[in-house]
């Protein structure tokens, strides 16, 4: 049996061992006949054109885990933030860990998405956005019909979260494959701020398939910063879709590192429902050995005087393959619109490989937009010049690299993150950098 068969024969089983109110319950089924009939994408499909999923999709994968695992902190303190105070939100092959995490109701909830699907107390808000920023398309919609866990985040009015929140699935690899389909929702309310990091990884090298789905409203003057860490082992894969919502005068940042894992495929949609909104999307992906990272990304600008700004760097080094398919569509109504859009990229191997693909899709005569992308080379001049000063060859280019990337580092607005992810690009060039930032 392929695994789509696998999975629609396990959804009856998940039904019958989930006890979930009836509206969740018509979403589930909904769900599950959307990717029944539209099943796993394909490279027929123009959104997928570069990417196919037909080697991932052969391992036959554990969808339900058979027993719960648990691991020491000390054993994976090295992939937390740990150099700051923060909440956690921690889950061992799709279960939640208690003795990992640190969660709280005080003032707000930062707790776990199978509580919110089946309190009382959460059906308001689950019933006004659960499902309502996700598309219809085949994996948003798998993921919907199996969604039992994850993180549940709801920030009231006028609440500063003082410390950020760190959202981190562990796959233990005790099973000799795995699949996983977390679910995450937060929603921001009217002049709230929250910072969070999201990390997946593997603590072996069995294969392990993520499918995962993040729903991010921000409401009216309300800032979300968003960091997602992508450095997982070379047998894990990472589909990742994230949707935001943003009403008028709200900020939300999205900053996406990918050094790791096999084949990564990044969605990420914002969609702008007010004026003065602010929309930022960055990345910087540095890869090699066969790695495959696909940037798929939509703004999509309904109403006036807002902007949106995208920014992704790529480093291919070795038989690496780059993905970048960035779309802005402005509507009629959306005057006033400032969009940028650029994707920058090296390549280091004559076998790597870069596709790239800016678009734009304008219906209103006064705004303000612009894309681009560049694909080349390290400047030889610029090499030869840092030589001269007696930087050895593999330090200068280390450091022309670092430059490159530097751009998007700098709007991290987490010190301790930035410093992170300074050790994680020095390590993934094979130098130290040599200082702090």
């Amino acid at each position: 049996m392929d695994l789509k068969e696998k999975l629609l024969s396990s959804y009856l089983v998940f039904e019958d061992r989930v006890d979930i109110d009836s509206y969740v319950h018509n979403l589930r089924n909904d769900a599950i006949k959307i990717f029944e009939e539209k099943g796993f994408p394909t490279k027929k499909e123009e959104a997928w054109k570069y990417t196919s999923l037909n080697k991932i999709l052969k391992e036959d994968y554990s969808v339900f885990p058979k027993q719960e695992n648990t691991i020491e902190y000390s054993d994976v303190k090295k992939y937390f933030i740990h150099d700051i105070d923060s909440f956690k939100i921690v889950f061992i092959d799709g279960k939640y860990s208690s003795h990992l995490s640190q969660t709280t109701h005080d003032g707000m909830d930062i707790c776990l998405m199978s509580s919110a699907l089946s309190k009382p107390k959460y059906r308001l808000v689950i019933e006004n956005y659960f499902n309502k920023a996700a598309t219809q398309d085949s994996l948003p919609s798998l993921n919907t019909a199996f969604s039992s866990e994850g993180a549940y985040i709801h920030i009231p009015k006028n609440k500063l979260v003082e410390k950020p929140i760190q959202i981190i699935y562990f796959s233990t690899g005790n099973e000799s494959a795995n699949m996983l389909q977390p679910r995450n929702l937060i929603v921001v309310d009217e002049n709230s701020h929250v910072q969070i990091i999201e990390r997946h990884q593997s603590l072996n090298s069995n294969p392990v398939l993520t499918n995962s789905v993040t729903e991010i409203f921000t409401n009216k003057r309300a800032i979300v910063d968003y960091y997602k860490i992508q450095n997982d082992s070379l047998n894990a894969s990472l589909i990742d879709n994230t949707f935001i919502q943003q009403k008028q005068e709200s900020v939300a940042s999205v900053h996406t590192f990918s050094f790791g894992g096999k084949l990564v495929r990044n969605n990420l949609n914002f969609y702008q429902n007010g004026e003065r909104i602010d929309s930022t999307l960055k990345g910087v992906t540095i890869i090699g050995n066969n790695q495959h990272v696909d940037h798929n990304t939509l703004v999509h600008h309904i109403e006036p005087n807002c902007e949106s700004h995208q920014d992704y760097k790529g480093i291919f080094d070795e038989n690496s393959t780059g993905v970048f398919n960035g779309k802005i569509i402005v509507e009629k109504e959306a005057q006033k619109t400032n969009a940028f859009q650029a994707n920058n990229n090296i390549l280091i191997s004559d076998k790597a490989t870069i596709n790239t693909k800016p678009q734009l899709e304008i219906f209103a005569d006064d705004v303000k937009c612009s894309h681009g992308c560049t694909i080349g080379q390290l400047d030889e001049s610029a090499l030869f010049y840092m030589q001269s000063r007696g930087i050895p060859k593999k330090e200068a280019k280390a450091l022309l690299m670092y430059a490159f990337s530097n751009n998007v580092l700098n709007s991290v607005k987490i010190p301790e993150m930035k410093q992170r992810i300074t050790k994680i690009i020095a390590n993934k060039l094979g130098v130290n950098i040599g200082f702090d930032l």
